[in-house]
């Protein structure tokens, strides 16, 4: 993985610059990537895996990566493995410290036995509508419920008849006692542990009570001495119930949480219960849709490691929120493949195109780099034959002002071939559309040689042989929503882009054809490509469109 040739810096950057040179604790860094399995990661989460392991690399630490599994009804092993893939592939590793939630469910339990014993918990049955008018607003304080004073022993024989098994799903909850009247939600006494008999895809049926996410992920944190535990925005006003639960557990850690803005990235959704809905409604073809922001979507759509890692580097780290145009992420991926992918030529439209004066019979090779700017990569050979394929859109009949591509009477350079001049074309007799463009071949001016510029044109078009180029489905990709903000519509289905994929049956260099590959591909003057590896095969190459040549989206 190649290196940010400037370090970044933002405020987190600072703190632990800080924190480490007063020795806060003790010349270490360890921080966290905590993900939930329950959905695959988008490109939300892309920030906070960059940040976490990031810090750990360039401040000699160690990041942990570690599943928050507390809610098996909802997590599944398919999760678990894509999330590993996903970090991996992104290119950060975690050697010894994979962890899991469940790695301390035991603790977990034994600590909330001392928070009953040190009356700084108790078991209460009023269901959630109830606990919710119980809780008050913002203002005004909440009620204490009729359980609250329970008496220890009382709550500690529930809490064990519910770690038993004895009662359905939601006829207690253990709380912890804090304050009812806290300008902060979050400590009005909390829920800790909720019963659920559900087996856990680690633990099996060993539990049937779960510990609720803020309770466990403090203790999480603590147990594997995290120094810097950075959440987004929308965790600050948990953090004092994290500290609570630190201070009034014997954890043998002091972590600190330290929060940063999301990433709200335009025309997309970050809601992992919004995107599951997509999936399930059928209205993208699975979590890795090359339209869905998920990690695994944009890599089969053609994103690079390195171009995700730019574009986290390029929006940076605050604690203001903001909403970041797609065509960010785009930049990024052209300025990671235009240094990076090999080029070769494609037709998405194709119209036949006869040289009239070329010899039938006769196959020229002509030559083309694989990169314009990296000479070692080698060159290919184009054969040029009588009949050719262009694309539809480089012949006019009636042409524009500031067309420069082929029309009748007008003359262009074949990319690496000759001058051509059109001396005609044939239309369908019934939608009069064109089907044949007919030129004559100047043979004094093929590319490369001395007489190449014996000719002025201002046009320089790509084609492929008819009899040499294989047949290939392309896939062109535009945004998924049409508004730059679906999250705020009442429903965000009705603005799902109905154009957001239009597929082709092109014309592709026969190299394209021969082997399967994950290699992205600049198809010269249309964009950046690479095979579809759940839908290419044996004889039918589908390739993605990763990304235009240039932002090409019209904004509203």
């Amino acid at each position: 993985m190649s290196e940010p040739t400037v370090t970044p810096t933002n405020f987190i950057r600072n703190l632990v610059t800080e924190d480490l040179s007063a020795g806060r604790t003790g010349g270490r860094l360890a921080t966290r990537f905590p993900p939930e399995p329950n959905g695959y990661l988008h490109i939300g989460h892309a920030k906070s895996i960059c940040l976490n392991f990031g810090l750990a690399r360039d401040f000699g630490g160690v990041c942990h990566l570690r599943f928050d599994d507390t809610n098996p009804a909802k997590e599944e092993m398919e999760y678990v493995q894509s999330i590993l893939d996903t970090v991996r592939w992104l290119g950060f590793q975690w050697g010894d410290h994979l962890y899991y939630a469940s790695d301390y469910f035991d603790r977990c339990y034994r600590y909330a036995e001392g928070l009953i014993e040190a009356g700084k918990a108790y078991v209460d049955e009023l269901s959630a509508e109830e606990i919710r008018a119980f809780r008050g607003s913002l203002t005004e304080a909440g009620r204490p419920s009729p359980w609250r004073d329970r008496p220890v022993a009382e709550n500690l024989d529930l809490f064990r008849r519910m770690r038993a098994g004895e009662f359905p799903d939601g006829r207690y909850l253990l709380r912890a006692r804090i304050d009812m009247a806290s300008p902060n939600l979050n400590l009005r006494d909390p829920a800790l542990y909720r019963i659920r008999h559900v087996p856990h895809w680690r633990t099996g049926s060993t539990w049937c009570i779960y510990p609720m996410y803020d309770y466990a992920h403090a203790i999480s944190d603590a147990e594997e001495r995290i120094t810097h535990s950075l959440c987004t925005l929308e965790f600050e006003d948990h953090r004092p119930l994290y500290d609570w639960v630190v201070a009034n557990t014997p954890v043998p850690g002091q972590p600190h949480q330290y929060e940063f803005s999301r990433l709200n990235l335009s025309h997309t959704l970050m809601s992992k219960r919004k995107l599951l809905e997509l999936v399930e409604e059928g209205r993208v073809s699975g979590w890795d849709d090359p339209r869905m922001p998920t990690l695994v979507g944009l890599r089969r759509r053609g994103y690079t490691p390195a171009a995700i890692r730019l574009f986290c580097e390029r929006i940076g780290i605050s604690k203001a929120d903001s909403v970041i145009d797609y065509s960010v992420l785009e930049d990024c991926l052209r300025s990671d493949l235009n240094e990076h992918a090999p080029r070769r030529v494609a037709v998405l439209r194709p119209l036949r195109l006869v040289l009239d004066n070329f010899p039938a019979a006769s196959v020229e090779q002509c030559t083309a780099p694989n990169h314009p700017q990296h000479a070692g990569w080698g060159e290919r050979f184009l054969p040029l034959t009588r009949e050719l394929f262009i694309e539809r859109d480089d012949f006019m009949v009636e042409p524009v002002k500031g067309f420069f591509r082929l029309a009748p009477g007008k003359s262009v350079r074949l990319r690496y071939a000759y001058v051509i001049t059109c001396t005609g074309f044939e239309t369908d007799p019934v939608t009069g559309e064109v089907t044949v463009v007919h030129a004559t071949c100047d043979m004094e001016t093929r590319s490369g040689t001395a007489g190449a510029d014996r000719v002025k044109v201002k046009g320089n078009i790509h084609w492929l042989s008819q009899t040499h180029s294989g047949e290939a489905t392309v896939r062109l990709y535009e945004r998924l929503f049409m508004d730059p903000n679906p999250a705020a519509a009442q429903d965000y289905r009705t603005l799902l882009n109905p154009h957001s994929m239009e597929e082709l049956q092109v014309r592709v260099e026969t190299t394209l054809m021969e082997e399967e590959s994950t290699q992205v591909f600049q198809f010269e003057r249309l964009g950046y490509f690479v095979q579809d590896i759940r839908d290419s095969g044996p004889g039918q190459r589908v390739f993605n469109r990763a990304v235009t040549l240039r932002d090409a989206w019209v904004r509203s």
